[in-house]
């Protein structure tokens, strides 16, 4: 097998799979330099002003005459991307690669029509100053009932819930419900103080559907032991959870949501093109997948809007774009300051590097749908999710969307976890086995071992495993379990 790629046959650039020395060859081109693996080399000469292609596209232009041979990165390469653009509708819709298959996963049926993969007790807290009385509740009722017929029981800290106005306010209590209504918990306590400004009773009223027999609240300041009463509520639910059982169920009740995060050159050759593989796989079969991570998709976006099934989605996608972009400019910051140094440190040059790679991850199958940050999942197949790129914010949104897990495709590594299973997909063979105590998954085979349908089989089994309760997630494993709730507001 090659130890270099040359990704798409319109490229000018060819990366790396191994550290390369000056002198070597590639293509019967002389290395002017050493090359960092997963970094690019230059096939020919590139003279300034000219684009630099990958993935068949243009990933930014040369800063000064590049000579076929040396070294192509952020020394020689600048972004082409520059503020809010417009755009038109021109539908295209390649082939989508997949099967029908009659795979099963083992779920948990929810009485709002909603699959769980797991059966967890939570305590979601609407102000963060309870956070020590839910992890107190939590504490008192492992020791006097344990855990034994479900799976674990877990609250979720963050500081927010007070202190906190308007749409900033409301978003953070959408989150919050997004979560009450989560199909991985069997039952839930809404836990708040009494006088934040996420108050209870507005949290319940504008609730909407819920299952009543499975949701408890408590107001602390209106008990005199909270932590007593607390652990009350927790065994009402927990007596009705213990007799929930998986039931056998189609790949179609699986929604799935994409992410990557410390992202470097071998990206968007393995990790990412894999998911997109199997979001194609679970688009065919009637599932559904979500991509979030608005401002990487910026240099890749006219590619997914290509793919909108209509019109009004289209529009959709733009608007999902540019107000992003409108975001940044708001905050006076850069809308194309990305990639991150480890990012570079790992061969990505610029933010369209970054985005192309990124993008793969939605495979080629047409988007259904376009989500705004706190709306939950409409239709099935794939879907667009407001997100930032940062992993727990990300994380946390694809959650509330109603994912019941989450990809996460990574070549430099992170142990983190969101509130759902984070299956974490290493894009490089060194990473997987370096970090095996974070990494499920060695995309890196790809490039070491296996054909994508030999490494794409291997990954449907995995994820049927980890759906059907059968094999947990590295950060399951590690109970590393996190939120980051996005803040756009003033603090009072």
């Amino acid at each position: 097998m090659k130890d270099y790629v040359i990704i798409n046959p319109l490229d000018n650039v060819a990366v790396v799979l191994r550290p390369f020395t000056k002198g070597e060859k590639i293509e019967n081109v002389v290395l002017l330099e050493d090359i960092p693996q997963a970094h690019k080399i230059a096939l020919k000469q590139i003279h300034q002003g000219e684009n630099v292609i990958k993935y068949g596209s243009p990933i930014g232009h040369a800063t000064v005459d590049i000579h076929a041979g040396e070294h192509v990165h952020t020394h020689n390469v600048a972004t082409n991307l520059d503020d809010v653009i417009t755009y038109s509708y021109a539908p295209k819709y390649p082939k989508v690669l997949g099967y029908k298959s009659n795979r099963t996963v083992d779920v948990y049926e929810r009485s709002t029509g909603e699959y769980g993969i797991r059966n967890e007790l939570w305590v979601i807290q609407t102000v963060g100053c309870v956070s020590g009385m839910a992890k107190d509740m939590i504490e008192k009722f492992k020791a006097t009932y344990g855990t034994e017929g479900i799976d674990g029981i877990y609250t979720f800290q963050h500081p927010f819930g007070c202190s906190q106005m308007g749409s900033d306010l409301v978003l953070t209590r959408m989150l919050l419900q997004d979560m009450v209504k989560h199909p991985n918990a069997g039952g839930v306590l809404v836990l708040g103080l009494g006088c934040e400004e996420n108050l209870v009773s507005t949290f319940k009223e504008t609730l909407g559907n819920y299952d009543p027999l499975r949701t408890r609240f408590l107001i602390a300041q209106e008990v005199e032991d909270e932590v007593e009463e607390g652990t009350k509520l927790l065994k009402e639910l927990y007596d009705q959870m213990k007799m929930d059982r998986r039931v056998t169920k189609p790949l179609s009740v699986l929604r799935i949501g994409l992410k990557c995060g410390g992202s470097d050159g071998m990206s968007g050759i393995t990790a990412n093109p894999l998911l997109g593989r199997f979001s194609d796989f679970l688009s065919i079969n009637g599932a559904t997948t979500v991509l979030g991570e608005v401002p990487e998709m910026f240099g890749a976006e006219k590619l997914l809007m290509e793919r909108a099934k209509d019109g009004k989605t289209f529009e959709k996608i733009v608007d999902l774009i540019n107000e992003f972009k409108i975001y940044f400019k708001n905050h006076n910051q850069v809308i194309y300051d990305n990639p991150s140094p480890g990012n570079k440190k790992g061969g990505i040059t610029t933010l369209e590097d970054k985005s192309l790679g990124c993008t793969q991850k939605a495979g080629a199958a047409i988007v259904q749908d376009v989500l705004k940050m706190g709306e939950r999942i409409r239709t099935n197949g794939l879907n667009l999710l407001c997100t930032p790129g940062n992993d727990l914010v990300a994380t946390t949104t694809l959650g509330c969307s109603g994912c019941q897990m989450v990809l996460f495709t990574t070549g430099r590594g992170t142990p983190f976890g969101g509130f759902v299973p984070t299956v974490k997909i290493a894009t490089n063979t060194s990473l997987a086995t370096k970090k095996s105590n974070w990494i499920d998954f060695n995309a890196g085979d790809l490039v070491d071992k296996k054909n994508m349908d030999e490494l794409l089989e291997d990954f449907i089994d995995l994820l049927c495993d980890i759906a059907s309760g059968k094999k947990q997630t590295k950060n399951e494993e590690n109970n590393f379990r996190e939120i980051s709730i996005f803040k756009d507001g003033v603090v009072l």
